[in-house]
């Protein structure tokens, strides 16, 4: 029984959406089809992929083994399609966290059409748990992440620094000392990101560094609203510099000095053992080469 290449997109497909309907679907297969597809996939190879949990699949090991193999031959057959086209076009996927997403990535994205105009971007936002997920599961090409992070499957390289920022609202009473103290850390209320968020990462080890605590946290998952809830009181915040450069500029926020060590570098991350098609080695070379 031979493998073809549909039955090699239908396992990819499933791994990565995480449903044999929609796998099904997706390449355009009836739901019947696909179930019989997969089941000839897995005798051919000799190992199960899937174990059926009910009305569940989970992916085995061999099946993670397989999966970038798989994917790998995606990459050359598409390469293969695009030898008559501009290969510097097509569908450019990343998934980012809010930060980059919001403050790095739209400039970079339009110097980068601006010499490769037929490129089209598909962007994710997440915190940096999703971005490693994205990646894992095949959902996107390059990830670019704010916090700290490992993977068995995944290349994460570091990019760029940042350095995260204490801050209160301008009438707070410590603008008045221009920073916190080791010993008020744990005596204020904070408005924080969630856990999963590189941000949340950076600052959490930061404040175990210094063998403290906070006591108390309102937790967000939106830098605005975090933004927004410090300007009214709520209590005290960290962002990247990045976000709130402007609200410090117009006095909305005052910055605060602090005995955090809370300096960081983005990370680009990649499936290291996945082939890249040339556009997204492109964008990867470009990303590495521009300005710190």
């Amino acid at each position: 029984m031979t493998i073809s290449i549909k039955k090699l997109q239908l396992f990819e497909a499933t791994a990565r959406l995480g449903k044999l309907t929609t796998a099904a679907n997706e390449i355009a297969l009836s739901q019947s089809a696909a179930s019989q597809a997969l089941k000839e996939l897995e005798q051919s190879l000799g190992y199960p992929l899937f174990e059926r949990i009910g009305r569940e699949l989970l992916i085995t090991e061999n099946g993670l083994k397989a999966l970038p193999k798989v994917r790998q031959i995606a990459d050359i057959l598409d390469s293969l399609q695009l030898v008559n086209l501009n290969p510097m076009s097509g569908v450019l996927k990343i998934v980012a966290s809010a930060t980059i997403a919001t403050y790095l990535l739209p400039k970079l994205l339009a110097n980068f059409i601006k010499i490769y105009p037929n490129v089209y971007p598909e962007i994710h936002i997440g915190n940096t748990q999703m971005v490693i997920d994205y990646l894992d599961k095949g959902k996107a090409n390059i990830g670019l992440i704010e916090g700290p992070a490992l993977h068995a499957n995944l290349q994460i390289t570091a990019w760029k620094k940042d350095t995260l920022q204490v801050f209160c609202q301008a009438d707070h009473p410590l603008t008045k000392e221009g920073g916190i103290t080791f010993e008020q850390l744990k005596h204020y209320p904070w408005v924080l990101r969630e856990h999963g968020s590189g941000t949340r990462a950076i600052f959490d080890s930061a404040v175990e560094q210094v063998g403290t605590h906070i006591n108390s946290a309102i937790v967000l998952t939106r830098q605005s609203a975090i933004k927004e809830s410090v300007k009214v009181g709520l209590g005290l915040g960290c962002l990247s510099q990045l976000s709130i450069a402007e609200e410090l500029k117009t006095g909305q926020l005052v910055a605060l000095e602090s005995p955090l060590n809370l300096s960081r570098r983005f990370s680009l991350v990649t499936n290291k053992e996945c082939h890249h098609n040339l556009l997204t080695q492109t964008f990867i070379d470009f990303l590495l080469n521009e300005d710190p």
